[in-house]
C-alpha cells in the first residue's frame, strides 16, 4: 500500500513538472504560431503592413454588433481599461478601425527596439511586443 501511494506521487510529481515546462513554453510556441500565420512575406518577422492588416482583420472580428466601432465590451481583455481609455482620442467610448490601427502601429514602434521595421521574435516578448500580438491575434 505505502509503495503505490509513492508510486502515485510520483506519478502526480512528474506530471506536474512536465507540465510546468509545457507552459513555461506556450507562450513562445504561440508568439511563433502567431507570426507564421501573419507572416505574408514568410521572412520570418512582422512588419508596419503585415502588423496593420492582422489589427483589421481583428477590430472586424471583434466587431459583434457591426457599428463599425469597438465598445469596452467587445475589446475584452485584449486591452485595460486605462489602455483602452488611451486609444480613444476622442473620447467618445468607442475605438474606430483607425484608432484600433493607431493603437497596434503605435505598439509596433515601440516594440521595434532595433529600428529596422520588423519584429523578430524576440521583440513580441517586451511589453510593447507581448500587448502588440494580444491586439491582433
Amino acid at each position: 500500500m505505502a509503495l503505490g501511494k509513492i508510486l502515485s506521487a510520483g506519478i502526480i510529481a512528474g506530471s506536474f513538472l512536465l507540465g510546468g515546462a509545457w507552459l513555461v513554453n506556450a507562450p513562445a510556441h504561440a508568439q511563433q504560431a502567431t507570426v507564421k500565420a501573419l507572416d505574408t512575406d514568410n521572412d520570418g518577422t512582422l512588419d508596419l503592413n503585415e502588423v496593420t492588416k492582422a489589427a483589421e482583420a481583428a477590430f472586424d472580428r471583434l466587431q459583434k454588433d457591426q457599428d463599425e466601432t469597438l465598445d469596452r465590451k467587445e475589446v475584452g481583455a485584449r486591452l485595460s481599461a486605462k489602455e483602452f481609455k488611451q486609444a480613444d482620442p476622442d473620447k467618445d467610448k468607442t475605438l474606430s478601425k483607425d484608432e484600433y490601427v493607431a493603437l497596434a502601429t503605435k505598439l509596433f514602434k515601440q516594440a521595434d527596439v532595433d529600428g529596422e521595421g520588423k519584429l523578430e521574435t524576440k521583440e513580441l516578448r517586451t511589453k510593447a511586443g507581448k500587448a502588440l500580438l494580444r491586439l491582433i491575434r
